[in-house]
């Protein structure tokens, strides 16, 4: 009954037409995408499993074939039809599995050949399991051919004709072919291919009376199905046991393994090794003369059989309910592709449309745009003759300007030669007369070091004047560039007060030096020291003897305020709004009669201003003056 059902559901199969071609794929091997590589891992892991979980198995590997044939990945097809012919070999149904190993034949690509290869050991072993021998040895004969020198592959077909040979009685042939099989598979490290070996040994010793090696293989079949996941193995092995046992007339072993065996076989549908565990208990109960529980095997036995065949007839439609849907799944996939195709060729179609409506725009675009490129290029002109307009109006405004500021220079230049000449001309013509008196010893060496004391602040005076002058000058030339360091206000207070050491104690002047230690700026160093020389001679030059002169800093808004006061002169709010311009500075002599050039102050503001900071001053006439200036603090530059 059996039989009859898989020969009905091999015919219905065979008449169907599966979606997919049947021509296996040409085309070169090319590097995997990350689709082709997902299939692959999915198809690996139907393929582990299908000895242990044969159902999950075969849905993992149909899903597999499903995203195969939609991303026409040939080679994932094939191994799709593969997976699902080991599925059915495992559960015993031999024409199923047998088409689909064919399905898989024809669809692996021909540069896969070592899947080929086991495709047709397989294949081989379905048609021994159908006693099919003649057909069986030209399978694996292909296989041999295909393998070369592959161990793996060429371990496996050798391994499936020693089954051949032991079904056929050809024990000598079995067992060479079993044990040129085992040293392959050892080569390879093919364990699972190993641990079946192991139990054909079994069988061929069995078969040859020979208990003792036959229980020796069977231990090892049993214990390497462990470490291969193989329960067929395991449940076959069993079975094995039951035979070996029965035949060395130790029925109850026998009776122990083929229950043991039998319902493992029964856990997994191994159809074959159930029958044959029912046979061995129905004979070792009938040998220990318990015919009553033989007779309860042989109902349970015929009873199997009447279940067989009712279950296969349920599992045999839902093999063919299973391949419909599969079918099914895949006609509907190549019915949407043709249905893409068609959609396609209107898509093409209107996209030919569209390219002859765009050509066309773009037609009447460019004569829109050569239209507007004419009308631009002459509003640029227009443009451009109204900006050379311009830059000649700003040109002749800057000339004006130019004219205007070099007359001011000129005149300030003037004032300058003539406040210079008179200011170095006193120093000068003093320093002569002390060296004409010296020379001709008029004055003696203590005379010309009293008059020296006297002449010294004169000078320093005119020396500071044209340090300003030199400074003045540079600054007016623009482009003058600033060298950057880290200045201590209180060193250079106390610097300051060295300087003018003499000067101070010509109008006994205090110097006091509040600077806090510490509040340091980041600026020019000559800048700096040139800014506080004119403002602290300023301060003793306007202050009366017995005065003082107070040099401050403070830290505001990151910015350091250094100050000058003095309580001399003073100024009025007129006075000082002249000082800081070119046209309108003054120069007034100071309490003991000091002369300046009035130049120094601006000079102060320009190299201020140059190192980031402003200067301003706050006056009051008879109280004194105190000039300020700001400068950032050196963290502003860390």
């Amino acid at each position: 009954m059996r039989a009859f059902w898989g020969l009905t559901l091999l015919l219905l199969v065979q008449t169907g037409v599966f979606a997919q071609s049947a021509t296996p794929s040409s085309v070169p091997v090319m590097a995997k995408t990350a689709q082709q590589k997902t299939i692959d891992s999915i198809n690996e892991s139907g393929f582990k499993i299908y000895l242990e979980y044969p159902d999950s198995a075969r849905a993992i590997a149909e899903k597999a074939l499903l995203l195969a044939e939609r991303a026409k990945y040939q080679f994932g097809i094939g191994r799709g039809f593969m997976i699902i012919g080991y599925v059915y070999w495992a559960q015993s149904y031999y024409p199923v599995a047998l088409f689909y190993l064919n399905k898989a034949l024809a669809e692996l690509p021909k540069d896969q050949q070592r899947v080929i290869c086991f495709a047709y050991t397989i294949r081989g072993r379905i048609y021994t399991d159908l006693q099919n021998y003649s057909e069986a040895l030209k399978s694996l004969e292909k296989a041999q051919q295909i393998a070369m020198d592959d161990p793996d592959c060429l371990a496996g077909a050798l391994g499936e004709r020693s089954l051949v040979y032991k079904r056929t009685g050809r024990y000598d042939e079995a067992m060479r072919d079993a044990q040129k099989s085992l040293i392959l598979s050892k080569i390879a490290h093919d364990k699972d291919n190993e641990a079946v070996l192991y139990g054909r040994l079994s069988g061929i010793y069995r078969l040859q009376n020979d208990f003792k090696r036959a229980i020796a293989y069977s231990d090892t079949a049993l214990k390497t199905s462990y470490a291969s996941r193989n329960k067929r193995l395991r449940a076959t092995t069993y079975v094995e046991y039951a035979e070996i046992y029965y035949q060395t007339h130790d029925y109850d072993k026998a009776i122990f393994y083929a229950n043991k065996g039998g319902s493992l076989a029964d856990s997994i549908g191994v159809l074959d090794a159930i029958s044959t565990s029912y046979i061995t208990l129905i004979k070792s109960y009938e040998a220990q003369k318990n015919l009553k529980s033989a007779m309860v095997y042989q109902k349970r036995y015929n009873k199997m059989q009447d279940s067989l065949s009712a279950f296969n007839k349920k599992k045999n439609t839902d093999l063919i309910e299973a391949y419909f849907d599969l079918n099914s799944k895949l006609n509907n996939m190549a019915a949407a592709e043709r249905s893409t195709s068609e959609i396609k060729e209107k898509v093409k179609w209107q996209y030919a449309v569209i390219i002859s409506l765009s050509f066309s725009l773009i037609i009447v675009l460019a004569i829109l745009l050569v239209t507007y490129y004419f009308y631009a290029q002459k509003k640029l002109i227009s443009k451009k003759l109204n900006l050379q307009n311009e830059a000649l109006v700003a040109q002749k405004q800057v000339i004006e300007a130019q004219s205007a500021n070099l007359e001011t220079l000129s005149k300030i230049k003037d004032k300058l030669l003539a406040v210079i000449a008179h200011d170095l001309r006193t120093p000068l013509a003093n320093l002569r007369n002390i060296s004409d008196m010296f020379d001709t010893d008029y004055l003696s060496n203590e005379e010309v070091h009293f008059l020296m004391k006297d002449v010294n602040p004169t000078v320093k005076s005119a020396e500071l004047t044209l340090s300003n002058l030199l400074e003045w000058a540079g600054s007016q030339m623009k482009g003058q560039s600033i060298n950057v360091s880290q200045l201590d206000i209180f060193e250079l207070g106390t610097e300051m007060e060295q300087t003018f050491t003499q000067a101070l104690q010509k109008k006994n002047i205090e110097f006091l030096n509040q600077a806090r230690p510490g509040n340091s700026v980041l600026a020019d160093e000559n800048h700096i020291k040139v800014v506080l020389r004119n403002l602290v001679s300023n301060a003793i030059k306007f202050t009366d003897p017995n005065g003082r002169v107070i040099l401050k800093s403070e830290i505001e808004d990151n910015k350091v305020i250094i100050s000058v006061e003095d309580n001399g002169k003073g100024m009025s709010a007129e006075e000082t709004s002249k000082l800081f311009i070119a046209q309108t500075h003054f120069s007034q002599r100071g309490t003991s009669g000091e002369s300046g050039t009035g130049i120094g102050l601006m000079l102060c503001k320009e190299l201020v201003e140059l190192n980031g900071g402003s200067l301003w001053i706050e006056s009051t006439p008879g109280k004194g003056s105190t000039f300020y200036f700001s400068l950032p603090m050196d963290t502003e530059y860390a």
